[in-house]
C-alpha cells in the first residue's frame, strides 16, 4: 500500500514538473518603454523555458509591421540599444508565438503580408481558449 501511494505521488510530481509554465503577454501601449518592458519579461520567461505567447493590439501592433526598422520609426531602448521590433524578432527566433489582435489588420488597412515573418493574426476563439487553460499567467502592457 505504501509503495502504491509513493508511486502515485512520484507520478503526480513528475507530471507537474513536466508541465511547462505558460506566459501570455498582451501589449497595446504605444509607449516604446512599455512595449519593451513586456518584451523583456517575455524574453526572460523564454530563457527560463516557459512557453510564451504575445498578443499585440492597437498601437503596439505597429512593431510587428515590416518597414519599421529605422530609428525614426522606433527609438532604441537602453541598456541594450535595441528597438521593440528587434526584441520582438528575438522572441520569435526563441520560439514565442506572436500575434496581432483580430481587430488590428482590418482597422489599420494592413494585410497579413505586411507583418514580420513569424507574426500572424490572432483568432479570438483560440486566444480565449488559451487564456482559460489552467496555469497560464498573464501580463498586460
Amino acid at each position: 500500500m505504501k509503495k502504491s501511494i509513493a508511486l502515485a505521488l512520484a507520478l503526480v510530481c513528475t507530471a507537474a514538473a513536466a508541465q511547462a509554465e505558460e506566459l501570455f503577454v498582451s501589449i497595446h501601449s504605444a509607449s516604446p518603454m512599455a512595449q519593451g518592458a513586456g518584451l523583456v519579461l517575455a524574453g526572460q520567461a523564454l530563457e527560463q523555458k516557459a512557453a510564451v505567447r504575445v498578443l499585440l493590439c492597437d498601437a503596439a501592433g505597429d512593431i510587428a509591421l515590416t518597414g519599421q526598422e529605422g530609428a525614426k520609426a522606433q527609438p532604441t531602448l537602453k541598456p541594450r540599444n535595441v528597438t521593440p521590433q528587434q526584441m520582438l524578432q528575438g522572441l520569435i527566433k526563441g520560439g514565442a508565438k506572436v500575434e496581432v489582435c483580430a481587430l488590428y489588420l482590418p482597422n489599420t488597412g494592413k494585410q497579413p503580408t505586411d507583418l514580420l515573418a513569424g507574426v500572424t493574426a490572432a483568432k479570438p476563439a483560440d486566444v480565449a481558449a488559451h487564456l482559460l487553460k489552467p496555469g497560464v499567467k498573464t501580463l498586460a502592457f
